[in-house]
């Protein structure tokens, strides 16, 4: 298993007139989908792929249930699901109150299990597969 990248020139926008310098970027080799998902944990379970693929259905809404509940979401040795918010500023406690929430973002904090494994990761240079 590798990630691929590509080399990518790039100018430096704090300093435009510094000189470019190249960059690797890293680069999907392609989109893989809920049903192929499935598919693949099918293969390493007892499920069936509609089976896993109506897993996937139910762990997505539940995992929205409870983020829309307040929770933080644990997935074991995947890592955690939280939001957090963005909002304006008041001068005073009392001015503060929902509408002072501009957006909401959803966070994913990898397992240390999941985090070594990337950090472990080697690198291909995309160009070496076409």
């Amino acid at each position: 298993m590798s990630l691929f990248f590509k080399k990518v020139l790039r100018g430096n926008p704090s300093n435009p007139t510094a000189p470019k310098k190249w960059y690797p970027i890293l680069k999907s080799i392609g989109l893989v989908k809920e049903r192929e998902v499935a598919k693949l944990l099918a293969d390493e379970t007892t499920l069936n792929p509609k089976e896993a693929e109506m897993t996937l259905f139910q762990l997505l809404k539940v995992i929205v249930r409870l983020l829309l509940d307040g929770h933080t979401v644990q997935l074991g040795e995947l890592g955690s699901f939280r939001l957090t918010a963005r909002g304006e500023g008041s001068d005073t406690e009392e001015e503060v109150n929902a509408g002072k929430i501009k957006s909401v973002h959803l966070h994913f904090t990898p397992s240390d299990e999941l985090r070594k494994e990337i950090n472990d990761a080697t690198f291909r240079d995309i160009s070496t597969i076409q």
